[in-house]
């Protein structure tokens, strides 16, 4: 057991801070204080420091960024990891930034934010039924963790999904990355496997494992998707609805 208040920074410091997270509050603090990963702390470190022209004049959160919303929640919402000038600048996750934008006006419409907008950490964002986190909580250049990074920072990943276990009905899984980390997860926190061969990620692509959440697949709200038509309000709209509808909220 690590000393209260240290910080994690080996992963094997992570796994044994994130197996004794008694609640989401002392998870997100653990989260928000590792330095486990080296090249991730140097990449972030430097991006809060260099800062883009826009937000020369603010001050950059420059650490991992926890997931966001109520414990209780029926719906997870799983992203790959914080964006350089998004998360890693507010401290929220998807907050901020283009990505951002698509998503919490989507959470919006399906009636699971109470505004569709998501510019700071104190601008009064709310999530309804609905936690959004990330498999990697630090952001990673080129947003390309490496698969050690990843593993590392899984069991804070999986501790989350631990702790929101018991109201958790759907993960909406945003992207090939999220929906591959998906199942490692899913073994660790709901003790089940996965099917082999392991379901392919596709947008709408929907698999239930019994003892697990379902999952849905979704196109990453990134500008490649949104900008290009690959990923509409309209799809998305489709994702959240479904969501609802198997969370029971519909």
């Amino acid at each position: 057991m690590l000393p209260s208040g240290a910080s994690a920074r080996t992963p094997g410091e992570v796994v044994v801070q994130a197996a004794g997270a008694a609640s989401l509050s002392v998870l997100d603090a653990g989260v928000a204080d590792c330095f486990a990963c080296p090249r991730l702390v140097a990449w972030r470190t430097d991006v809060a420091v260099t800062r883009r022209a826009a937000f020369r004049d603010q001050e950059y959160w420059g650490r991992p960024v926890p997931g966001f919303g109520p414990a209780d929640a029926e719906i997870a919402v799983l992203g790959l990891a914080p964006a350089a000038h998004g998360g890693n600048r507010t401290g929220r996750i998807f907050t901020g930034d283009r990505s951002g934008d698509v998503l919490f006006a989507a959470l919006h419409r399906a009636g699971l934010a109470n505004q569709p907008t998501s510019v700071a950490a104190d601008d009064g964002l709310e999530l309804r039924h609905t936690r959004i986190f990330a498999a990697v909580r630090c952001a990673p250049p080129d947003n390309k963790p490496l698969p050690g990074e990843r593993d590392t920072c899984a069991p804070w990943f999986q501790r989350e999904l631990q702790l929101i276990q018991p109201t958790v009905r759907v993960v909406v899984a945003l992207g090939a990355f999220a929906w591959a980390a998906w199942w490692p997860a899913m073994t660790a926190a709901y003790r089940v496997r996965p099917p082999v061969p392991r379901p392919k990620f596709g947008h709408g692509a929907q698999v239930s494992v019994p003892g697990a959440p379902t999952l849905l697949g979704c196109f990453h709200v990134s500008q490649q998707n949104t900008f290009t038509g690959r990923l509409t309000p309209g799809m998305l709209d489709e994702v959240f609805a479904r969501a609802k509808v198997l969370a029971g909220l519909a």
